[in-house]
């Protein structure tokens, strides 16, 4: 659950602050992209179809941005501070690793056996091996770490996302998401139907909420740097990010600006990225070539003086 200006980032930003990882390129130019084509298309087209409560949000959203800077942020940055990094990484594991037993569900409802096995495993490594989540030993196995919720399973099977919500303190969701968060992904949360004590369970709860915000410190700070309406920049990319995580990164192409050019898909992106990244570095130039010793300098060579010829003796006299 995250507030404020940067709700959209966790699916993005949540598992490169785990690793401690630069922001990959790829959702830099994404993001970017996507905030110009929508202020764009805004100024053209008028109100988003896809946001037909749009005032209704903005109101809810500047709450959202409120309660962040006056008590979220406050108490996420004073936690960075005074939790040492080694014990802030556990506890991301540990929850990370509870959410896995979710996305191993929505593996199996969405009928991905082999994500669903890859899930299982990662959960039982990470639980046995990983001091019950605490170290994440299934990525250095490179076991690797699936994402999916309800809302992305209803989205597989054919739901449309309906229209966009701001939802107060949680941030950006649209219809289908608020339906399957709601309806699924808190029943079958480890921290509600595993923890008896409701102390300790409201005390996981507050502490994961901060942890998940004290993540996303640094993210913030490439949206306020990237928006000039920080609003339509979240909705715009929360949308389309969930449309790439629905169908697992394939979405065919990107969007048509106004102008009529297609933006390129996150995937497009990351593929480019990619092909960089694996193509041989040019080969270095030749130095220049040493110049020539200058001639030396002096007089110049003169002719050999060429002797007269000598006379013809005289003829003796009789």
């Amino acid at each position: 659950m995250q507030t404020g200006d940067t709700d959209f980032f966790c699916p993005i930003i949540r598992p490169l602050s785990v690793q401690r990882k630069q922001m990959p390129v790829a959702v830099i130019r994404f993001c970017t992209a996507s905030f110009v084509a929508a202020l764009v298309s805004g100024c053209a087209l008028g109100p988003d179809k896809r946001d037909p409560f749009e005032p209704m949000n903005r109101k809810i959203y500047a709450f959202n941005t409120a309660v962040d800077k006056a008590v979220v942020k406050p108490v996420a940055q004073g936690y960075v501070k005074a939790v040492p990094e080694l014990v802030r990484h556990g506890v991301t594991n540990f929850f990370n690793n509870l959410g896995t037993v979710g996305t191993a569900l929505n593996d199996a409802f969405q009928l991905k056996g082999g994500k669903t096995a890859v899930d299982i495993m990662r959960l039982a490594t990470n639980t046995v091996f990983g001091l019950g989540g605490l170290i994440d030993v299934a990525t250095e196995l490179k076991v690797p770490r699936n994402n999916e919720d309800f809302g992305q399973t209803l989205g597989y099977w054919g739901v449309k996302s309906g229209p966009y919500l701001v939802l107060p303190i949680l941030g950006p969701s649209d219809v289908r998401d608020t339906v399957g968060l709601v309806g699924v992904d808190l029943w079958v949360d480890p921290v509600y139907w595993g923890v008896d004590d409701t102390y300790v369970q409201w005390t996981l709860y507050g502490v994961r909420f901060v942890d998940t915000r004290a993540n996303l410190l640094e993210a913030e700070k490439f949206l306020e740097q990237a928006a000039i309406d920080p609003y339509s920049f979240l909705r715009d990319t929360y949308l389309q990010r969930r449309d790439y995580l629905i169908h697992d990164g394939k979405v065919d192409s990107g969007v048509l600006t106004p102008a009529g050019t297609k933006q390129k898909s996150l995937r497009e992106l990351e593929e480019e990225d990619l092909r960089d990244n694996e193509s041989p570095a040019p080969a270095a130039p030749a130095p220049p070539a040493a110049p020539a010793p200058p001639a030396e300098t002096g007089p110049a060579p003169q002719p050999t003086p060429i002797p007269p010829p000598e006379p013809a003796p005289a003829p003796e006299k009789q």
